[in-house]
């Protein structure tokens, strides 16, 4: 059990970077896209799993698009939607709520803690690596992103459903 939570954990931290890095490198999408495989084929306890990382993941995309053109963020050549490695960024995200990040789902403080904190730390590293531009400043980015995440993490949870052990 404890080892799978683990390589929850790991292939989140592989797929994140290959998604940052992969904005300017394509490619590494492909690494990414390995990681979310190995959590499906491995990790994965239930086959409805792809479910909730679609539930959880079509939030976070409505989330980023509206934080796009409401001017939060602006990435080099999108417009409309979202970059593709943001958009796996996601699903990768979505693949931790029920395994490695389920200990923030109770007490429900708990995941909006780590969600005030992680998450726009999170966005403020991919955004340096990735190139995107924060237009309202790093820190009023980090501060709305830090409210935002707070209420977010366990309305996710919520998606996310129990964990299936």
């Amino acid at each position: 059990m404890r080892g799978r939570l683990l390589l929850n954990a790991g292939l989140f931290q592989i797929g994140w970077f290959a998604c940052v890095l992969g904005a300017q490198r394509p490619w590494l999408l492909l690494l990414a896209m390995t990681c979310l495989a190995i959590h499906l084929l491995w990790i994965a306890n239930t086959p409805d799993e792809w479910r909730y990382l679609l539930k959880v993941s079509a939030c976070g995309w409505v989330l980023d698009s509206a934080l796009l053109h409401l001017g939060v963020f602006q990435f080099p050549g999108a417009t409309l939607i979202l970059p593709p490695w943001l958009a796996i960024l996601w699903l990768l995200f979505a693949s931790t709520l029920r395994h490695s990040l389920s200990w923030t789902k109770r007490p429900w403080w708990i995941g909006s803690l780590l969600g005030a904190i992680g998450g726009p730390l999170s966005y403020w590293g991919g955004a340096r690596l990735a190139d995107v531009g924060l237009p309202l400043g790093t820190w009023p980015s980090i501060l709305l992103l830090a409210l935002i995440w707070a209420m977010l993490m366990p309305a996710l949870h919520w998606l996310a459903g129990q964990p299936a052990r």
